[in-house]
């Protein structure tokens, strides 16, 4: 006769279930092997984690955290005010962006919104956050305009907590886009430091924040070619 687990065990032996299918999924970008010049190449503690010819990757440590920072650096064809009207329509947002199936602006004041999400990621029960968005402009060096969207955490101003549904207490970054080739396109970077929250080792949080940032460039790739976000609205 075979006793069940005491539950606190049967939920350890879930996640590292779970951990070991990330891995297995996601092998070749956690086996790459570092260049010894990845660090120096990306500067103030960033460590090269996988390059493709679309998206450089990296991580570095977070003070007091075994959550990583991560960001990623990637063209876009499209002029940056384009990505910026993608990014911007957030109601779209279940349409093109990983794991995302709720999105609302809750308040509008100037270039900052308090946004609402809710997302399903695979292998895990629903998140939900409430972030608070600011878009800054600036010139480039070549004279281009440069936009930067930044968000941190304001669950305080948004919904609250549902049953069956993680809080996400720890969400914040930023996209850079910045005009390249005369501005008919966009280097994008992308970068996140964010605990999903609930009971998940801070190893597969790193690891799913890391695998999701291909999909999430994928979709605003996509998302940037459809006539309505044109530069010449």
């Amino acid at each position: 006769m075979h006793n069940s687990p005491p539950p606190r065990l049967a939920q350890s032996l879930r996640l590292f279930a779970a951990f070991a299918i990330f891995c297995a999924i996601h092998a070749p970008l956690l086996n790459g092997a570092e260049p010894a010049s990845a660090s120096a190449e990306a500067g103030d503690g960033w460590t090269l984690v996988s390059r493709s010819a679309e998206l450089t990757i990296f991580k570095r440590p977070r003070k007091d955290s075994n959550i990583h920072e991560v960001k990623a650096v990637g063209l876009i064809e499209a002029a940056p005010l384009v990505v910026k009207r993608v990014l911007d329509d957030t109601a779209e947002y279940p349409r093109f962006m990983p794991y995302v199936t709720e999105s609302r602006v809750i308040s509008r004041d100037g270039d900052m919104i308090i946004g609402y999400q809710r997302v399903s990621p695979p292998l895990i029960s629903d998140r939900d956050y409430t972030m608070r968005v600011r878009t800054e402009t600036r010139r480039g060096a070549d004279g281009g305009t440069c936009y930067c969207k930044r968000w941190e955490p304001a669950n305080d101003l948004g919904p609250a907590e549902k049953s069956g549904v993680a809080r996400v207490k720890i969400n914040e970054g930023y996209w850079l886009l910045e005009p390249v080739a005369e501005g008919r396109r966009t280097q994008a970077t992308y970068s996140l430091y964010c605990d999903s929250g609930g009971t998940l080792p801070a190893a597969i949080v790193n690891v799913a924040n890391r695998t999701a940032i291909p999909k999430i460039f994928e979709g605003v790739r996509k998302q940037a070619k459809l006539p309505k976000y044109s530069a010449s609205k």
